[in-house]
């Protein structure tokens, strides 16, 4: 590599990790603000929240490597063209491919990195993910008790928590239980714990009293205690299975799959298109960096700078990535157009590549020819 790929090399990893790393921050701030509900009202420990916001991180940057490279190399040819570098480079007879061929190899790399990302830590996480969503949601220690309000976890089965420490230790406790029409009872108590009896969650109270109503007499009961438990049985009602997405399926998994695997066979075609997906998705991070550099680096120079261009770059790879995502959704509900998915991340390559090597230099038609000049 000489010493102008260097040159070049250099400033565009620099600024991919800069840019990777804010573009991947923001991200993750985003998710965390969306899961800071499970912290604050599951009863989530810090230590749990910040193991399933990590766990977002690989699809996170999957989807900030073709934005992050795409961002990068505009700014860096952009600014080429401004301090005249590109004049200088090509009138020293450097080829538009010699001077793009830096920004190509990165491109090649995050492609491989984002094909890691597709075929396994994409799927991995979000799988882990999903599991460990999948346990607090319907985990007795982490059922939904909001401290000062009623919860009315049933129909039959209200709970009014004055606090609430920790993930268990509960204070100031009113329960009021209408499973049995006939004979509904309201436990008041100091204290309580949450915990996992055999029949499911239960609740351990301390020091308190319970009433209960017979309605046939009219008749009210009260009965001291220091301890005695209250089943919770039915407020968590866990599935038997939890449904697996596409997202969070290997690709070994994807392959072998048949339709009458699945529960819904309507749902055949997005496992298919997922697949198709795995493959061509991370294509998606060349075509933006080949799309960029076509716009900075093919035609004239213009001394009013390239903002026209970095516009008309960025309409075109978001056409690209809005033409891939409609096509994907056609696709699964007709596999005949899963082609299309090839289509959209290969031609424009194609399209960019041949303008890099053929470098055709475009002229205004109604510009008017220099005096002297027939």
């Amino acid at each position: 590599m000489d010493r102008i790929s260097r040159y070049i090399m250099r400033q565009l990893v620099l600024g991919m990790i800069v840019t990777t790393v804010v573009l991947s921050g923001m991200f993750w701030l985003t998710r965390s603000v969306q899961l800071v509900e499970l912290l604050i009202n599951r009863g989530l420990s810090a230590s749990t929240f910040m193991y399933l916001t990590m766990l977002s991180v690989p699809n996170l940057l999957y989807f900030a490597l073709p934005i992050a490279a795409f961002v990068v190399i505009a700014f860096f040819y952009s600014k080429l063209n401004s301090d005249r570098e590109l004049v200088v480079l090509r009138a020293a007879g450097v080829s538009n491919l010699s001077i793009a061929k830096p920004a190509l190899l990165i491109g090649l790399v995050l492609t491989g990195i984002s094909y890691s990302f597709a075929m396994y830590f994409t799927p991995t996480s979000h799988q882990k993910f999903r599991d460990l969503q999948w346990n607090i949601r319907y985990s007795f220690s982490h059922v939904l008790l909001k401290e000062g309000v009623f919860n009315t976890v049933s129909d039959e089965l209200t709970i009014y928590i004055r606090e609430r420490n920790g993930e268990a230790d509960l204070r100031g406790v009113l329960v009021h239980d209408d499973r049995d029409p006939n004979n509904p009872v309201t436990y008041i108590a100091e204290r309580g714990v949450l915990v996992e009896g055999n029949l499911g969650p239960r609740v351990i109270v301390f020091d308190g009293s319970r009433q209960q109503l017979d309605r046939k007499t009219g008749k009210l009961s009260i009965l001291y205690f220091d301890r005695t438990p209250i089943e919770l049985d039915g407020i968590v009602n866990k599935p038997s299975a939890r449904y697996r997405e596409p997202r969070e399926r290997t690709l070994a998994e994807l392959l072998v799959l048949k339709k009458e695997d699945l529960g819904n066979p309507n749902d055949y075609g997005k496992f298919v298109v997922e697949i198709h997906q795995r493959f061509t998705g991370p294509m998606m991070v060349l075509s933006f960096v080949l799309v960029t550099i076509a716009f900075s680096l093919v035609g004239s120079f213009s001394r009013q700078g390239q903002g026209k261009r970095m516009v008309a770059a960025t309409l075109v790879n978001i056409l690209i990535a809005v033409a891939n995502l409609g096509f994907a959704n056609l696709a699964a509900k007709s596999l005949d157009l899963v082609p299309t998915l090839y289509a959209t991340a290969l031609l424009p390559t194609t399209v960019c590549l041949i303008l890099l090597v053929y470098h055709p230099r475009f002229r205004n038609p109604f510009a008017r020819p220099a005096s002297g000049v027939a």
